[in-house]
């Protein structure tokens, strides 16, 4: 396949717009409502009318058409304006793509619309407290009993459950032997009988909350399955490569914001009369984590123009490799945008103290840098697995 390195007239027309409605926002608005524990419902609803959400949905479902590269650049623009929606990287990325891909012909009409203008959102639930990364430990299990599917089992770190209206699933089948088969995906309404959840409190500022799920024999109809019973995995990771983009993207973004605003801050700061930008100490850290981040951006594009392209193998190396390269860039960069502010880095006033705890983040979700180098010694380097 080709990759173009320069990005279409429409695709910078839409991170230029993107860009435009979030700045209207910006950085005060978005930590007011998270500081005061409320949601960015206003943001989210503009951008799902402007059609900023639905870019990557079918045109025929009232979507944009495009492709995961799309809905990346307006999570970058977002996240670079200051807003980063983490429901974003879930929503419209793992559950509209999943079902776009995999759906009936009546859950594709009875979801993608709402994905397209942003009047539906949906969580995805696969971590396990117990089963961590594996995803070949899954204890949350499923089995059919006459027209029903019954779930029984538990999530952990699952982002938005409080403002969605449903929830996509991974569990596993069990036979009648209680032995455990592949793995299928699940549409859960929250508020289906016997589903809870329960707040983890965190130290990161974000309006989105994380939970722990709990399914206690909650009982579905046949059509809550996504796709079929035996798709297993393959399926699972066409949602988590786009994942890995997102959250790349969603990294890079929150990265281009701290170098823009330690940037602005060493032009303008002076100290004996000379800007402290003007000194190779600032300038030049500055700089490497300039080239880190665009290198990562540079990645993620790969990523996203193979899996757009249905090399889903080719994109799964290139999205885990972007997903590392940009957790390590934005860590870098926030913390180097603390250090050029001095005492004023952690100061309320330039918002960088409360982008620390995220920018970290990135480096262990959705997946850990050290399940990435995992996978990239196993599967590029053809070492011997080590787990």
């Amino acid at each position: 396949m080709t990759i173009n390195f320069t990005e279409s007239a429409e695709r910078r027309a839409l991170r230029q717009a993107v860009a435009d409605l979030a700045g209207g926002y910006g950085h005060e608005y978005f930590t007011a409502k998270a500081r005061a524990g409320e949601k960015t419902d206003e943001l989210w609803a503009e951008a799902g009318r402007l059609g900023y959400l639905g870019v990557a949905v079918p045109e025929e479902y009232g979507g944009g058409g495009g492709g995961i590269g799309d809905l990346a650049a307006v999570c970058e623009e977002l996240a670079r304006a200051g807003c980063p929606l983490l429901l974003t990287v879930v929503s419209p990325a793992i559950c509209a793509t999943v079902i776009a891909r995999f759906g009936t012909a009546e859950q594709k009409r009875r979801w993608l619309p709402g994905f397209a203008d942003g009047t539906t959102k949906m969580a995805f639930a696969i971590t396990e407290s117990d089963a961590g990364s594996n995803s070949h430990k899954l204890a949350t299990a499923l089995h059919r009993e006459g027209d029903e599917w019954v779930l029984k089992g538990g999530k952990t770190y699952i982002s938005g459950v409080d403002e969605v209206e449903a929830v996509m699933v991974v569990a596993r089948h069990v036979d009648a032997r209680g032995q455990r088969l592949l793995p299928s995906l699940l549409i859960v309404p929250t508020d289906a009988p016997g589903f809870t959840h329960q707040h983890i409190p965190m130290e990161v500022l974000s309006p989105e909350k994380q939970f722990t799920c709990f399914f206690d024999d909650v009982r579905l109809p046949l059509d809550a399955l996504v796709g079929t019973e035996d798709a297993g995995l393959a399926q699972l990771f066409a949602g988590l490569n786009p994942e890995r983009i997102m959250a790349a993207s969603f990294a890079t973004g929150m990265a281009r914001r701290a170098l823009d605003q330690a940037s602005e801050y060493a032009r303008t700061r002076t100290v004996w009369d000379t800007p402290i930008g003007a000194h190779q100490g600032i300038a030049h850290p500055l700089a490497q984590c300039a080239i880190q981040v665009e290198l990562a951006r540079l990645m993620t594009q790969k990523a996203a123009a193979l899996y757009d392209a249905g090399e889903d193998r080719a994109a799964g190396e290139a999205a885990n490799m972007a997903k590392y390269a940009a957790g390590e860039a934005v860590a870098g960069a926030v913390d180097q945008a603390i250090q050029v502010h001095g005492g004023n880095g952690l100061s309320s006033e330039y918002g960088l103290g409360a982008m620390l705890a995220a920018s970290r983040l990135s480096r262990i979700a959705p997946v850990s840098r050290e399940m990435i180098l995992n996978f990239v010694a196993q599967h590029t380097l053809k070492l011997p697995r080590s787990y």
